[in-house]
């Protein structure tokens, strides 16, 4: 067989199956790179990192949701529904769910992956430093697409004249305390 100093191992692909041919092949013992660059790289490019992140997140999302509206589907059925109602129940409450989830877990992953990415770049290493600042990064910026959703909501409240004096009358769940302090704000 082949020492530990030696860059190839010898594959023979008719070991089990008890023939005669004594045909052995010389195969390497490393990944085979097309290009050298590609050899010295210890991590993925920021492009694999990319589609790796956001396609895991979005078919892991997809398949979760699917799991679960199809759950809700089955549970929402109604005794007196044909089969055809309910299967068509089941299937639009699958796919809507699992559209819902897997695009939310494939955008998290995208951001993951130009964060963590970038943070590399800057870094000019790749270590856990880079994926948690990337982790933290992605949930603040999460978190803040909702408190923009809720100050867009608030100024939209604020400029339609047909809503002074009666947000809450009009709107029947509760103010956010975002659009609290926004509403303060821009009224004195």
């Amino acid at each position: 067989m082949a020492s530990k100093d030696q860059k190839t191992r010898l594959y023979h692909p008719y070991q089990d199956l008890n023939v005669p041919i004594q045909n052995l092949y010389n195969l390497p013992t490393a990944p085979d790179h097309l290009f050298p660059e590609e050899a010295a790289r210890t991590h993925r490019s920021w492009g694999d990192n990319l589609q790796y992140y956001t396609g895991t997140g979005y078919l892991s999302g997809a398949l979760i949701g699917a799991a679960r509206g199809t759950a809700q589907g089955l549970r929402e059925a109604e005794p007196a529904d044909s089969l055809k109602l309910r299967l068509n129940r089941v299937l639009n409450s699958g796919g809507h769910a699992g559209r819902r989830l897997g695009n939310s877990l494939g955008v998290l992953g995208l951001i993951f992956a130009g964060l963590e990415s970038g943070m590399i770049h800057f870094r000019a290493t790749d270590d856990l430093v880079n994926s948690a600042v990337a982790g933290l990064g992605t949930g603040a910026l999460y978190r803040a697409a909702a408190i923009a959703g809720a100050i867009a909501n608030s100024v939209f409240r604020l400029t339609d004249p047909r809503f002074h004096g009666r947000l809450n009358m009009i709107y029947r769940f509760p103010v956010s305390l975002a659009s609290l302090l926004l509403q303060k704000w821009l009224t004195g």
